[in-house]
């Protein structure tokens, strides 16, 4: 997934504190292929979340914060 996804669309979508669940969107260019989904201060809520969404050929991600 490195060469899909670039350093900084990482660094962007990555809190400082909490787990951002991100999407990847293979159709758009390198660049701009994450969005954010929503952003949860526990780890828990993102999992469930991330288990819960809808469309099962959706690629997801949770990048942490350092707290």
């Amino acid at each position: 997934m490195s060469e899909d996804v670039t350093d900084e669309e990482k660094t962007a979508l990555t809190p400082e504190t909490g787990f951002n669940l991100c999407g990847i969107d293979y159709f758009e260019p390198r660049g701009r292929r994450l969005y954010l989904i929503e952003h949860y201060e526990r780890y828990q809520d993102a999992l469930k979340a991330k288990k819960e969404r809808e469309n099962p050929g959706e690629y997801l991600i949770l990048y942490k914060g350092d707290t």
